[in-house]
């Protein structure tokens, strides 16, 4: 149940693959489309509607008429980054205990009735935000409605409850990082590259820190940061604005305020001078791989244009076959069995630009590590040409034709934005903003933050021993 926010290629990766615009069933015509048609898409359609109810829930809502199914979502300002020091995985322990049960709902009927019905539920938690999500047919959707705003005010939590869920947790912990050499470092290598920021600590939380949580802190941190005026609606599906505005004032309208969180003040992200590196040798591990990680601004924190030519670069540079590290590694040099780039746009505070590979057996990890920084280099050095960015452009944009099917994945595109500093508008716009960079704008943001010290994680096989044949 835990989660990044991940950026599969950036927000192309949140807003492309993770979402797609509401557009009208075509034929595939994306070969004949311009970047300028592109450019005048709106994710989402142009009838997504966003209203404040009076106790200051946000309320979002994305027609889609093409089946009769809603997606329902309930997104909260708060992940791992908010937590108090020594508290780290309140935040998502809290999404465990949310299915326990309110002072009007027993325990597990909430998922026993959106199983009835035939309907889909989760929940997840980041960074920077928590989420829980039920998809149901539309004649449903009061009733998750009814639920959700009921556990948003009326959650009731017994110890009987809350040490069995924690050691849920630690189980998950122990499965997920601790039994995983690639978890494990990649738990180290986040502590490095963000030193001084809560970005550095696992959204799961340390295992010493986990056991010590108990319902007081639980409850504390429900009461602070579950509250209307800290969280999101957002419905997506066979619906209009003006009916799920009527449901939602029915429902979630009866919800009072409890606190006011306050401003998401965090110490800022620093890049701390010099190389660093971490690694990790197991005798779990059978491929050998390395990445190099940036500190970058995210689509919150950048400079005008920055972020969306850092989505393009990172495009360009990993974003599948056509990109420059794979064709030169994977297809070309045939010294990797894998290599890409990815940019984590949508943070609330500076993120991360990540470039990975893993070498061919026979291949020297160090050997294969200067050639993938040297393909970084040569965009420092010499750019990038119009033609990769016209094509990084056009498949970016036409993913987000293709990707028009799945309205959850719409909801969840607004959701990770609105919680992370952006708004409706910035998301719509997207295609727009992703048309308009240029060649001189990808190599000025390698230059601006590439050029800067990277961190270097290497995940190995356990060294044989010498008088090994």
């Amino acid at each position: 149940m835990t989660g990044r926010s991940l950026a599969l290629k950036a927000l192309a990766l949140s807003l492309v693959v993770f979402a797609s615009p509401v557009l009208p069933v075509v034929a595939d015509t994306t070969g004949k489309a311009s970047i300028e048609d592109f450019s005048k898409i709106h994710i989402g359609g142009t009838d997504v509607s966003q209203t404040t109810l009076d106790n200051g829930l946000q309320v979002v809502v994305i027609p889609d008429r093409r089946a009769p199914i809603v997606t329902h979502m309930v997104w909260y300002r708060v992940g791992g980054a908010d937590e108090k020091p020594g508290k780290s995985g309140i935040a998502h322990f809290l999404e465990h205990l949310m299915f326990k049960g309110t002072k009007n709902t027993p325990e597990g009927e909430f998922s026993k009735k959106v199983a009835q019905v035939g309907g889909q539920e989760n929940a997840f938690t980041s960074q920077d935000y928590t989420a829980y999500y039920q998809q149901v047919a539309k004649e449903y959707l009061e009733m998750v409605m009814g639920y959700e705003a009921d556990r948003m005010s009326n959650l009731i939590l017994t110890e009987k409850q809350v040490d069995p869920e924690r050691d849920v947790v630690l189980e998950e912990r122990s499965q997920r990082v601790d039994r995983s050499p690639a978890a494990r470092l990649s738990e180290t290598f986040d502590q490095v590259l963000f030193p001084n920021s809560p970005y550095g600590i696992p959204v799961i939380g340390w295992k010493d820190e986990i056991q010590a949580l108990n319902k007081d802190d639980a409850i504390a941190f429900y009461d602070k940061y579950y509250t209307p005026n800290n969280a999101i609606l957002i419905v997506a599906g066979d619906v209009t604005s003006e009916d799920v505005l009527a449901l939602a004032k029915k429902t979630y309208g009866k919800v009072e305020q409890r606190a006011d969180p306050g401003p998401r003040d965090r110490p800022h992200v620093q890049i701390v001078p010099g190389n660093r590196e971490v690694s990790l040798q197991s005798d779990q591990v059978a491929q050998p791989s390395l990445q190099h990680g940036w500190i970058v601004p995210s689509s919150t924190t950048a400079e005008p244009s920055d972020s969306e030519a850092l989505e393009v670069l990172s495009d360009i540079l990993g974003g599948g076959a056509n990109s420059r590290l794979y064709k030169a590694l994977v297809i070309e040099g045939e010294v990797a069995t894998s290599a890409g780039a990815w940019y984590q746009s949508t943070a609330l505070d500076d993120t991360r630009f990540i470039l990975y590979t893993s070498p061919k057996d026979g291949v020297e990890l160090e050997e294969l590590e200067k050639r993938a920084l040297a393909i970084v280099n040569d965009v420092l050095e010499n750019g990038v040409t119009a033609e990769e960015v016209e094509r990084s452009k056009r498949s970016m944009l036409a993913s987000a034709i293709y990707a028009q099917d799945k309205q959850d994945v719409l909801a969840r595109i607004f959701g990770t934005a609105l919680t992370t500093g952006g708004s409706v508008e910035k998301v719509q716009t997207w295609p727009a903003r992703i048309a308009k960079v240029t060649p001189e704008q990808v190599q000025a943001v390698a230059q601006k933050y590439l050029s800067e010290t990277s961190v270097a994680s290497y995940l190995m096989p356990a060294a044989k021993p010498e008088n090994a044949e």
